[in-house]
């Protein structure tokens, strides 16, 4: 397999038809953290390849909580074998940070101006005592593409697949 290097690219000039991976964190990261693992996302997507394309990638971390990376695919699009080493990067932080991040049956939402990280099943219990409600604003990690990411990610749980447990 041919070694190629991504070219670093702000994640604010990504095209909204970039796909973008969220990975929630079950705590916020410590500033020593941040700017080591700012440091390491930038060594691994200049690194990241695709079968010999070249991969125009950036990453943004929101909340001190969330690791977002977008990778715009009119140049090339991702392989599994991309997707698998961004996996296992991803699996690498989680050992040297002790931290949770692929975990997807957990849910971030707004409390006030923090950001409080509850399981699945403590959120339909908060839904059904009314301690979350449709206006809750809920991150919705699903979505898929920047233009998505920009729209759609941090929304009121009434717009969410969240809804589902507010009744």
């Amino acid at each position: 397999m041919q070694k190629t290097y991504s070219m670093l690219t702000d994640f604010n000039v990504l095209p909204d038809t970039s796909r973008v991976w969220i990975y929630q964190a079950n705590r916020s990261f410590t500033e020593t953290e941040l700017e080591e693992i700012s440091k390491k996302l930038n060594v691994f997507l200049e690194q990241w390849t695709a079968h010999g394309s070249d991969l125009k990638a950036g990453f943004e971390i929101k909340y001190k909580r969330f690791i977002i990376i977008g990778l715009d695919q009119e140049l090339a699009s991702a392989s599994g074998c991309s997707i698998d080493a961004s996996v296992h990067f991803i699996q690498q932080l989680e050992k040297e940070y002790n931290i949770d991040l692929l975990d997807k049956m957990n849910v971030s939402y707004k409390q006030g101006e923090f950001v409080a990280y509850k399981t699945l099943v403590d959120f339909r219990k908060m839904a059904k005592q009314r301690a979350v409600s449709k206006n809750t604003i809920v991150f919705n990690n699903l979505v898929t593409n920047l233009a998505e990411y920009k729209e759609n990610w941090e929304v009121p749980a009434s717009e969410s697949w969240h809804n589902r447990f507010l009744g």
